[in-house]
């Protein structure tokens, strides 16, 4: 996404060095014809002047010429309210949406795919980054024709969301191609609007660099983003958010999302290129298709609200929480929710969660992709320490998310950065 702060997802805090990565694959062959070309011969004044025209038709062309039309700009507009308070706005209590007589400006721009045409209905992917807090979204096609759209659902674990537009100007769907099929080293174009709209269907080029890379964030409303990205060393900015990542037969194999721009650094960050990361279109399906039917994404949730341990000063760990030396990493709980899962499996406030079933939950972002990868009525183990003793529960996942409490210090937590979330 691009404008006032809408800068998209763009990731750092890699642990360790660096990763130098070559710039711009080169591919033989890769004309499928000798160019063709045009000789134009002009004579003035006793002088003869020779033109020569090369048609260039490449592999690349083509593909980009298949999807090209297919990729759109997503404009985000948000209503700005005047003359709201101070202690309003320290609150978070101001009203973007549903005040009438608030001023709707644009705040941001991202790129989006048109994937599907139903009747007279087209629907476009995009990331949830790119259309959140919209109070309307504005869709401008290839053509520079601009569209309402309409926000049919998002996720914001997998940073996916889907938009329906009117399909009477829409002429070409994209084609997703499989990707579990991709190859390191193999070709990656991303096409979208870096910077924005008035860079729309820029295109540029690189390899796959890696496949399953586990990247985990958190958005600006402070949800867990987890996504197991396709990463490759074609340029991606700012905008180019929610656009297509393709393979040299013009399928989106990805859904461009985040990028490292720089390493972070108790003295100073390390500046990063080439490493942009994209959504495959395997896991990009399987969302889309629940975000038409449901608007949303049910998953599994525990009911509690969670603190990381690394995040406590020692001597409170020492006093309140007893745990043995050697543990030093988890997940604090800090409130059980009554009538949930957690409750009824007997973890309480002060429990110290290590483990969900076989994964080590350092951190309550790993606690929460390990949690999701479950599905609603599954049964996990959960190994948690309570007053320095080693435990374990059995947890029934019951209840979906959508059925979290909004806890009483809910304002507090959104004016507090610290490493804390609620699943």
């Amino acid at each position: 996404m691009a404008k006032n702060n809408f800068i998209g997802t763009v990731l750092a805090g890699v642990a360790g060095g660096a990763l130098a990565l070559g710039g711009n694959a080169v591919y033989q062959n890769n004309f499928a014809n000798t160019p063709s070309t045009t000789t134009t011969t002009t004579t003035n004044n006793g002088k003869s002047t020779t033109k020569v025209s090369y048609v260039v038709e490449s592999d690349t062309t083509k593909a980009i010429d298949k999807v090209s039309d297919a990729v759109v700009s997503v404009i985000n507009y948000q209503k700005k309210q005047s003359g709201t308070s101070l202690e309003d706005f320290l609150n978070g209590n101001f009203d973007q949406n549903g005040n009438d007589d608030a001023k709707e400006e644009e705040a941001g721009e991202g790129s989006g795919v048109i994937y599907k045409k139903d009747g007279k209905t087209a629907y476009v992917v995009t990331n949830n980054h790119v259309v959140e807090g919209a109070s309307s979204l504005e869709v401008m096609l290839s053509t520079g024709e601009k569209v309402k759209g309409e926000l049919v659902g998002k996720d914001a674990f997998s940073d996916l969301a889907v938009i329906k537009i009117d399909g009477s100007k829409v002429k070409n769907t994209a084609e997703f191609g499989d990707s579990s099929t991709l190859k390191v080293g193999e070709p990656a174009i991303a096409i979208g609007s870096p910077l924005g709209s008035q860079y729309a269907n820029s295109a540029t080029q690189g390899i796959i660099s890696s496949l399953n890379r586990q990247v985990t964030s958190q958005n600006d409303n402070r949800e867990t983003v987890s996504i197991n990205a396709i990463q490759t060393d074609a340029a991606i900015n700012p905008g180019n958010s929610g656009g297509a990542l393709i393979n040299i037969k013009g399928q989106v194999i990805g859904i461009n999302s985040s990028k490292i721009a720089s390493t972070s650094s108790s003295v100073n960050g390390i500046s990063v290129e080439g490493m942009g990361f994209a959504i495959p279109s395997n896991d990009v399906q399987s969302i889309i298709d629940k975000l038409e039917k449901d608007g949303q994404v049910s998953r599994p949730a525990l009911g509690i609200e969670m603190k990381n341990l690394a995040d406590i000063p020692k001597e409170s760990i020492d006093k309140s929480l007893k745990l043995p030396e050697d543990v030093t990493s988890g997940v604090v709980v800090t409130n059980v929710q009554s009538n949930m899962p957690a409750e009824k499996a007997g973890l309480k406030k002060y429990d110290v969660i290590t483990k969900l079933g076989d994964v080590d939950t350092p951190t309550y972002i790993e606690l929460q992709s390990a949690l999701y990868k479950l599905n609603i009525g599954d049964t996990v183990k959960v190994t948690y320490y309570r007053n320095g003793k080693k435990e374990t529960t059995d947890v029934k996942l019951t209840e979906s998310n959508k059925n979290l409490k909004q806890s009483q210090n809910s304002n507090d937590q959104k004016q507090d950065n610290s490493n804390s979330g609620r699943n």
